[in-house]
């Protein structure tokens, strides 16, 4: 049998077994918070979905590398590998293994159905929770079966026993006979070399000083899914456990991460919520295999964005000037030049803070980064006309900034109704040095000096640790996150602030070197918390650790390379 393939060895607790292009995955985690007892197939088409669960018949245990998936026992072992996106090759020596449905129950509405195909002997689930259907093909031994062509409340699926081998298809209605003349060992072999191209690509900088880059890499990598239902292109999911979607600014940074290797893929990231742009030029809040969603949008991150991908296409203006546009038609009160948010929601901080007092507030984060998006529109303007008056609007919402949010010591919110002004504990407030050098250097010094507040050993809590209304698991009064800690670095370092950056960025690393690619992460414990496979926490990782191997490389390492409390 096929030994153990080497690479990065990860829990499938954390993060799924995968493979670039596929929309389902090999996990315990079957929905939100729930994890089972055995692995089981998991599909992401039309939701989160299990599918199969795959039940050794003795006891075993369980490796996972980024290519082969593997159950060793006393009595042997079964090993699984990805044949391409759709299909997987699983056999087993001395170990047999129990596939079975992992909805026991079929509904006129719900459930699974399985029969053997008279056209080719294979077994078939029929699975209304995807709509697809799953073709098992046996390749070698003769499995027992059980359920098939029942109805209502049956136990479904195959046994196989001592010496077998077994395709798994995921497909719609009807395709050829299942054959292949690769071994299984060829099947290895050919997804480790697809693996290892894409680490090359998007982390040839990699060391042993980035313990983590293998794993990040692989995080990207299994999320990625084909072009299906809305998505488009091909897309990199936040995750293939139950954050399985495409938020609005979410892309941004695995596109930032996949720009220096995997250009036209990084270009996919970008583009893909664009082509969801309502009327109105808003983005959605978040797309995904059978669903579009409209009832928040996320922050106008896509100008600072552009600023670390490769030289836009013609296309990106006039889809960026229609996204800008909405923030300055539909989200500004009449004779208001600030823009505002009607719900966390549409920051992507939802229980922040900032929006305790009220929701439907104008922020300092949100003009900050409309600022940086009229600059890059001026940027990309198809003429001097243009680009002028793109410049002299980013002006007027910079100086409405300083003169009506910034109250001398910090920024402020301020109620769109009630014109009320406050502020908060929460690290969103300090979000506005993403301006960098636009910002006169004593509001600099402010927002660093509490920036450098909420730096814990693990990083940057999103409220201040000292605060009455931080939490542990608090989502986003609390926990350390991954797109904060990229955009403030990103503004420190443009502000003059390269000793602060470097500790933020080295804490972050060694977070996630040593808790990997959460979804947060506890700011006192550095444990990880939620989803615990995001790819926009391994894309952070990725940015930062190749701009400090650059820096490394120049000798322009102005800070520690290791973390230190603080």
């Amino acid at each position: 049998m096929t030994a153990a393939a080497s690479g990065p060895v990860f829990s499938l607790r954390d993060i799924p077994f995968s493979y670039r292009g596929s929309w389902f995955g090999f996990s315990p985690v079957v929905a939100e918070k729930i994890y089972a007892e055995d692995v089981h197939l998991v599909s992401h088409q039309t939701g989160m979905h299990p599918i199969l669960k795959l039940i050794p018949t003795a006891g075993a245990a369980i490796t996972a590398t980024p290519y082969q998936l593997t159950w060793a026992g006393e009595h042997g072992r079964i090993d699984l590998a990805y044949e391409n996106a759709d299909t997987v090759r699983v056999r087993g020596d001395g170990l047999g293994l129990r596939l079975l449905a992992a909805d026991p129950v079929l509904t006129p509405f719900s459930g699974p159905y399985l029969y053997q195909d008279p056209v080719d002997g294979s077994f078939v689930f029929t699975v209304y929770q995807t709509g697809r259907r799953y073709r098992i093909t046996i390749l070698a031994g003769r499995p027992g079966h059980l359920g098939a062509q029942a109805l209502g409340n049956a136990e479904r699926g195959l046994v196989l026993d001592a010496e077998w081998e077994i395709a798994i298809e995921e497909y719609e209605t009807a395709r050829a006979h299942y054959t292949s003349a690769d071994t299984f060992e060829q099947v290895v072999k050919a997804a480790r070399a697809d693996f290892d191209a894409f680490v090359a690509a998007v982390a040839p900088w990699r060391s042993e000083r980035t313990p983590a880059a293998e794993l990040a890499a692989y995080v990207l990598w299994s999320a990625t899914v084909r072009p299906a239902g809305f998505v488009t292109r091909p897309a990199v999911l936040m995750s293939k456990h139950w954050m399985d979607k495409v938020w609005s600014w979410d892309h941004c940074f695995n596109a930032i991460a996949l720009a220096g290797g995997l250009p036209d893929l990084a270009w996919d990231q970008f583009h893909l919520p664009f082509g969801h742009q309502d009327h109105a030029g808003a983005l959605p809040d978040s797309v995904t295999h059978s669903e579009v969603l409209y009832n928040f949008v996320k922050p106008p991150i896509h100008g600072w964005a552009l600023r670390h991908l490769p030289p836009a296409d013609p296309g990106v203006y006039p889809l960026l000037e229609r996204w800008t546009a909405f923030w300055l038609e539909a989200r500004r009160a009449p004779g208001r030049e600030l823009p505002h948010y009607q719900h966390g929601n549409d920051s992507g901080w939802d229980n922040a803070t900032t929006f305790d007092p009220e929701r439907v507030v104008e922020t300092a984060d949100l003009a900050a980064f409309l600022i940086l998006q009229l600059r890059r529109l001026a940027r990309l303007a198809p003429d001097p006309d243009t680009s002028a008056r793109w410049s002299a609007q980013a002006d007027r919402m910079r100086d409405a900034l300083l003169a009506e949010l910034w109250d001398g010591e910090r920024f402020v919110a301020r109620g769109v109704l009630s014109g009320r002004t406050w502020s908060s504990s929460s690290l969103l407030d300090l979000m506005p040095i993403v301006l960098g050098e636009e910002l006169p250097q004593p509001i600099r010094a402010a927002l660093a000096a509490r920036i450098r507040r909420h730096l814990t050993a693990f990083g940057l809590a999103t409220e201040l640790p000292d605060s009455p209304h931080y939490l542990d698991d608090g989502y986003w009064r609390g926990p350390v996150w991954a797109p904060s800690t990229v955009l403030i670095e990103d503004g420190l370092r443009r502000a003059g602030y390269a000793d602060l950056a470097d500790e933020i960025s080295a804490r972050f690393r060694m977070l996630c070197e040593k808790s990997g690619f959460a979804e947060n992460f506890d700011a006192r414990t550095g444990e990880g918390l939620r989803d615990r496979a995001y790819t926009w926490t391994a894309s952070a990782y990725l940015i930062l650790a190749a701009a400090h191997e650059r820096r490394a490389a120049s000798g322009a390492v102005t800070g520690p390379t290791a973390a230190t409390s603080g």
